[in-house]
């Protein structure tokens, strides 16, 4: 047994907590876990892409394309440009937010219109406002665990152990509004 998460956003968006929240909770289940980060100009806005590979035994932790059983995504572009790496029949959870790269910000390119529908024709795609709902619980920067809430509730690990590793991972001073964002994220 083998499963395959790509968690992809940009620069700020907690995609990095994300993937230690996930990590350390296969890695709690007695799963070989590897998990691999790849950045971009993440400092700048730009693409941060996380490889998370966890079963029996995982040699590389490297996604190729068409592998991805699960894609967590932090944006709709970024789902849009990761969708490759899905396989068929696979899930992409995805915050329906548009964050501007530079070059639409500039002028020189044009964000592309109709991705959702678009990511729709190809997974079977959870798309949700998770922005609007991290400034309701509190922090607009809770996205990344609104979103583990929603891949949370599509696995069958008992939510009590999300809520323990959330405990473990998240610094407590966030750790209220994580919570928070997490079961709001985990009833969609």
């Amino acid at each position: 047994m083998q499963k395959n998460i790509m968690i992809v956003g940009v620069g700020g968006q907690g995609t990095l907590l994300a993937s230690r929240i996930l990590g350390n909770l296969l890695t709690s289940r007695g799963y070989d876990v590897k998990v691999s980060e790849v950045h971009g100009m993440s400092q700048r806005g730009g693409s941060v892409v996380t490889y998370v590979k966890y079963g029996d035994k995982i040699y590389s932790p490297i996604i190729d394309k068409g592998e991805a059983d699960i894609i967590l995504a932090f944006e709709r572009l970024e789902a849009l440009r990761a969708l490759p790496y899905l396989k068929k029949g696979g899930t992409l959870i995805v915050n329906d937010r548009a964050t501007l790269p530079m070059p639409v910000i500039t002028g020189a390119a044009t964000y592309p219109e109709g991705i959702i529908d678009e990511l729709a024709k190809h997974a079977d795609l959870r798309a949700l406002d998770a922005l609007a709902i991290a400034e309701e619980v509190g922090n607009a920067k809770a996205v990344n665990v609104v979103l583990i809430g929603v891949l949370a509730a599509s696995t069958d690990i008992p939510k009590e152990e999300w809520v323990e590793t959330i405990r473990a991972t998240v610094p407590p001073k966030f750790l209220a509004i994580n919570l928070a964002a997490f079961e709001r994220g985990y009833t969609l």
